[in-house]
C-alpha cells in the first residue's frame, strides 16, 4: 500500500470514528462501556496507520538517499584548477577499509593508518562516512535531534546568554542619556559519557558476505538514539543531559491540569502562554497515549482540535502546530509533566569529539561470541527556558 492509500485510507477512519463518537455519546457526555470498546479499536486502526505512514515516509526518505548519485559529474576540464586534495586520517577510504579487516580479525590486524584513529580511553575511533551514517540513523531514531540546535565542541563549551535586558526610554531633546545595565549569564555544556554494547556470534563476524558494518550502524544508531531522546526529555542533568521536562533547568511550567480533566482550553492556553516570536516556530512533543485523549477534544465550534495529516509530507497538526510524538514523553499522569509546546531549537546539544568502537575480547568468548562498545560524549542543556512551557498534571492529594 503506498503513502496516498495509506492517508486515504487514515482520513477515512478518522472520519468514521468521530461520527461514532458524536452519534455514541449519552447526554452526559459519555459512552457505554461497549461503545467505548468499538471506539478504542477505531482509534487504534488510526494509530496504527499513523505509525505505519511514518514507517513508509522514513523508507521512501532512505531511498531516496540510497538513489543519489556517488560521485559529481565533471563540470570543468581534466587538469583545469589545482587538484584535489586527497582524504586523510578518519576521512580516508583506507581507514574504513582497515578499520572493518580488523574488526573481523578480533583487532589482530592493526595496520598502521588506524594508528591516526587511537581513542585515549581505548579502542579506535569510528571512521568518518560511518559516523556520518550514525549520525543519520541517530536522527531517524531520535525526533529532538531533528529539532534542536547541534554544536561540535572538543572541550567545555560556554554560552552566554542574556539574562537582563535594557530598556528603551524617552528623554526631552538635548537632556542626558540614560544607560540600561545588560547582564549576562553562562550555561556550561559537558560532556557526559553515553555507551552500549552489543555481541555478534564469530560466524558471523568472519562471514564476508555478512553486512558487519550496516548491522553496527544500525544497532548503535538505534540504542543510542534511544538513550539520547530519553535523556533530551527527562535527564536530570546528573551524569547525562538536563532535558526539557526537569524541573529545574527545563521548559516553564505555564498551565496544570487535574489528573483525568484535560480539556481544549488548556490547550489553547499552553499555546498562548508561549510569546508569539517563540511560536513562530513551535510545535508539540507528547506521548502517544497523551494524543489519544486529545483527540477527542473539540473547541467551542465543536470542530475536533487534532487535525490528521491528508496528504504525504504534510504532518499531523494540533490546533494548527505540528505534533511530535516519543515513547519517552511522560503520561498524563499525576504530579508529572505531559505536553511541551515550543521552539526547540533553543535547546542545545554538545557532541564533544567523535565517536569511539571497543572490542570487548575476553568476556564473551566462551559463548563463541565477540562483544563491541560504542561510546560518545555528549551533552544538552536549554538554553532559554522562556522558549517551550510545559504542561502538567497535578499531584494526587
Amino acid at each position: 500500500m503506498d503513502l496516498k492509500e495509506l492517508y486515504t485510507k487514515r482520513a477515512t477512519a478518522w472520519e468514521a470514528a468521530k461520527k461514532f463518537l458524536d452519534t455514541h455519546r449519552t447526554e452526559d457526555g459519555t459512552m457505554s462501556a461497549e461503545d467505548g470498546a468499538v471506539y478504542d479499536r477505531m482509534e487504534q486502526d488510526i494509530t496504527n496507520l499513523t505509525k505505519e505512514i511514518e514507517r513508509t515516509e522514513r523508507l521512501n526518505e532512505m531511498e531516496k538517499k540510497l538513489a543519489m548519485p556517488t560521485s559529481k559529474p565533471l563540470t570543468g576540464k581534466p587538469g583545469a584548477g589545482a587538484e584535489d586534495k586527497p582524504l586523510t586520517g578518519r576521512a580516508s577510504h583506507q581507514y574504513a577499509v582497515d578499520f572493518l579487516t580488523a574488526m573481523r580479525s578480533n583487532f589482530h590486524q592493526i595496520s598502521n593508518v588506524l594508528e591516526e584513529g587511537n581513542d585515549a580511553n581505548g579502542g579506535y575511533l569510528v571512521p568518518a562516512e560511518w559516523d556520518k551514517r550514525l549520525i543519520d540513523k541517530l536522527d531517524e531514531e531520535n525526533i529532538f535531534r531533528g529539532l534542536a540546535t547541534t554544536i561540535t565542541t572538543s572541550g567545555e563549551h560556554k554560552i552566554n546568554i542574556a539574562a537582563t535586558k535594557p530598556a528603551a526610554a524617552w528623554i526631552e531633546e538635548g537632556e542626558a542619556l540614560t544607560f540600561g545595565d545588560a547582564t549576562f549569564d553562562q550555561i556550561m555544556m559537558d560532556a557526559h559519557k553515553l555507551h552500549v554494547a552489543i555481541k555478534i556470534t564469530e560466524e558471523l563476524l568472519y562471514d564476508n558476505a555478512f553486512n558487519l558494518e550496516g548491522y553496527i550502524i544500525d544497532q548503535f544508531g538505534r540504542a543510542i538514539g534511544n538513550a539520547e531522546e530519553d535523556a533530551f526529555l527527562n535527564g536530570d542533568g546528573q551524569g547525562k543531559p538536563l532535558g526539557i521536562f526537569a524541573d529545574k533547568g527545563g521548559g516553564e511550567k505555564a498551565v496544570e491540569v487535574a489528573a483525568g480533566k484535560l480539556t481544549s482550553d488548556d490547550i489553547l492556553n499552553l499555546i498562548y502562554s508561549l510569546r508569539r516570536p517563540y511560536r513562530k516556530n513551535a510545535s508539540f512533543i507528547m506521548n502517544d497515549q497523551t494524543l489519544a485523549a486529545l483527540r477527542k477534544l473539540k473547541d467551542a465550534n465543536q470542530a475536533y482540535i487534532w487535525q490528521p495529516s491528508y496528504q504525504a509530507g504534510e504532518p499531523d497538526r494540533l490546533c494548527g502546530y505540528t505534533i511530535h510524538t516519543s515513547a519517552y514523553c511522560p503520561t498524563l499522569e499525576a504530579g508529572k509533566s505531559a505536553i511541551a509546546f515550543g521552539d526547540y531549537k533553543y535547546y542545545n546539544i554538545g557532541d564533544r569529539g567523535t565517536r569511539s568502537f571497543q572490542e570487548l575480547r575476553e568476556l564473551f568468548a566462551g559463548n563463541g561470541m565477540v562483544g563491541y562498545v560504542a561510546k560518545e560524549r555528549v551533552d544538552g542543556k536549554l538554553v532559554l527556558p522562556e522558549a517551550i512551557k510545559i504542561l502538567s498534571v497535578k499531584a494526587a492529594a
